[in-house]
């Protein structure tokens, strides 16, 4: 169902309503948990996320469904528009639906941010790491590792596990 009907950053917000939220098969820790190992390895986030939540759910049947259940449905569609696009790119439709499409692309990333984060918005000391990660980025324009090096420290001591282990 999610590799039919989502497409790039959205597939992380459909994975997670329909694995916590609509069939309680993970709890949103364990949810965020797969999600940090999946972006860990190589390979697209999704596709990793589901290959764990497969595994963790049917073992290896289930890792195999899952990555094709998410992968063949969008790949077939790319596959079949992409026929299409290049029978049709002299036309200024085909420029106004790509931007189009990058619009919506854009939305179904602030919607994966703003959904995972879910407490995290409403700590100011998580909104301030946000805010600081956004101005490096989009205003300092620093190249993304030495974001991730200025930050994961900040973040990883803020974070860190606290009291009795």
């Amino acid at each position: 169902m999610v590799g039919a009907v989502s497409f790039g950053g959205g597939i992380i917000a459909y994975e997670r309503i329909l694995l916590v939220e609509k069939r309680k098969w993970l709890t949103a820790d364990q949810f965020m948990a797969y999600l940090a190992i999946s972006q860990t390895m190589p390979g697209l986030n999704s596709v990793n996320l589901a290959i764990l939540a497969g595994d963790y759910l049917r073992g290896i049947r289930g890792s195999i469904i899952a990555l094709l259940g998410l992968v063949l449905p969008g790949s077939t569609l790319v596959l079949l528009l992409g026929f299409v696009y290049t029978a049709l790119t002299d036309h200024a439709i085909t420029v106004l639906l790509l931007t189009g499409i990058a619009a919506g692309a854009t939305g179904l990333l602030a919607a994966v941010t703003y959904r995972i984060g879910d407490e995290h918005w409403k700590k100011p000391i998580s909104l301030l790491l946000i805010a600081t990660t956004f101005i490096l980025m989009s205003i300092v324009k620093l190249p993304l590792l030495e974001v991730l090096a200025l930050m994961v420290p900040i973040g990883l001591f803020i974070y860190r596990p606290k009291g009795n282990r």
